[in-house]
């Protein structure tokens, strides 16, 4: 082992967990949605899932006390953590000391500069993201179109599902949708409740989204085409033609776009696939 080496001990145990806690005076933040990975096997999991090699460059959200964050960087990964909790970066310092490809950024996830964090070239993003907070997270880091190649994510079983439902499922919505325009997606890992220090109330998964070069399907016009979706789901018991009418689209246009399409108007907007948004939204343009 050379001299300047340093041992890091395993944060990603409830012994460590308790023992950093105590140390700091910490609480977990209901508030933040805050819940402390302590499952060595799960932190593996993760970063086997994003396919992390030497060199990577890796956008955390919320680090915490630097479990993940560990793991990232002990497989080679340089990593960037964003942190909204301000008592936490003190933490870091300290669990995270002697890693020299680790750099944080205090702040709001929804509110930095990405690319200025990230700057230029590819990176992967990996993170247990706070529940209360998921969707939002997801469909920002989608929809700015950044330099994202993987999204890896520990999220609530039921947004898992949602994020990989198929047309006609009770999962299946606007999520759905906009994950697979965007993405591959794929549910990785199962997580207890057990695997978290304090243990939450619901199930958690870990989900791959590998970002597609190109989306899913072709639109003529993107924010349409979303605005079709948005609609067509706002309102789940109303059959399609109701749903865009009450979504604000003109009744005869409606009729007219959904002739066209060759989608039956009495069929709801959770029996629709990609392909026939697309068409639905092409027509509607």
């Amino acid at each position: 082992m050379a001299a300047n080496e340093v041992i890091h001990p395993n944060i990603a145990s409830r012994e460590a967990t308790l023992r950093i806690l105590k140390a700091f005076g910490l609480h977990a933040s209901k508030r933040l949605g805050q819940n402390f990975l302590i499952d060595p096997g799960i932190v593996n999991g993760i970063v086997r899932a994003a396919g992390i090699i030497e060199g990577d460059r890796v956008l955390e959200i919320g680090p915490g006390i630097g479990t993940l964050t560990q793991g990232l960087l002990e497989a080679g990964a340089h990593v960037t953590a964003v942190e909204l909790d301000k008592k936490l970066p003190t933490v870091l310092a300290e669990t995270l000391k002697g890693y020299e490809r680790f750099t944080l950024v205090p702040g709001d996830i929804l509110k930095v500069d990405i690319p200025a964090i990230m700057g230029e070239g590819p990176f992967k993003v990996v993170a247990n993201l706070p529940y209360y907070i998921t969707t939002p997270i997801l469909m920002t880091l989608l929809e700015r179109r950044l330099s994202i190649t993987d999204m890896v994510t520990m999220v609530q079983k039921e947004v898992a599902d949602r994020m990989r439902a198929r047309p006609g499922s009770k999962d299946y919505g606007s999520l759905s949708v906009a994950v697979q325009y965007y993405t591959e997606v794929e549910k990785v890992l199962a997580v207890p409740p057990r695997s978290f220090l304090p243990a939450p109330e619901v199930d958690s998964a870990v989900v791959a989204c590998r970002v597609r070069m190109a989306p899913a399907v072709a639109v003529q016009d993107e924010k349409l085409f979303f605005r079709v979706v948005r609609a067509a789901f706002g309102q789940r018991r109303k059959t399609l033609a109701n749903a865009l009418k009450g979504g604000g689209f003109q009744p005869e246009t409606v009729v007219n776009a959904l002739a066209k399409a060759e989608i039956d108007p009495k069929r709801r907007g959770e029996t629709l696939s990609l392909e026939e948004f697309a068409r639905l939204s092409d027509e509607l343009a």
